[in-house]
């Protein structure tokens, strides 16, 4: 059994660690070193996780016992909510923590009366089997630009709540 709980934002640092630890050795072998650096400096750095908290993304830690084993953010965009990061160490995965937080999730866009929870994941990202167990539907894909000549190929996921 997991608890998740709200970072606080002295622990932005601790946060921005944790990220770059699990983003570097999951994404990686996916989108290669140099692309997963410049998108950790661009979304997981001290700097991009305030703005962040600021522009209303609510940030969680997901805690086996006393060790933070991931973290979860999301917020409003829309009738949705958006599911920003969703991410476990690699060893604790397997472990039914992603349902625990898919269901905290899902209970945060029905307490704020949104009809969805919505992701996007990498269309080579090994999640998607996750995501489609858990019951999310894909509705489109998407390329965006993101800088620097790299992009995100996704493939954006809705779980209808």
């Amino acid at each position: 059994m997991i608890t998740i709980v709200p970072v606080k934002t002295e622990e932005i640092g601790l946060l921005s660690m944790i990220a770059s630890e699990i983003v570097k050795e999951h994404f990686d072998p996916i989108i290669g070193p140099e692309q997963n650096d410049y998108m950790i400096r661009m979304f997981q750095s001290v700097s991009s996780i305030r703005e962040q908290f600021e522009k209303g993304y609510r940030y969680y830690f997901v805690k086996n016992g006393d060790t933070v084993v991931g973290f979860l953010a999301f917020y409003p965009k829309g009738d949705v909510l958006y599911l920003s990061k969703f991410y476990l160490y690699k060893d604790e995965r397997g472990k039914g923590y992603a349902k625990q937080m898919l269901a905290f999730t899902v209970q945060a866009a029905k307490d704020a009366g949104l009809q969805a929870v919505e992701l996007n994941v990498n269309r080579n990202n090994s999640a998607v089997q996750a995501y489609e167990k858990m019951g999310f539907i894909k509705v489109r894909e998407e390329v965006n630009d993101i800088g620097c000549g790299f992009v995100m190929d996704d493939y954006v996921f809705r779980y209808t709540v």
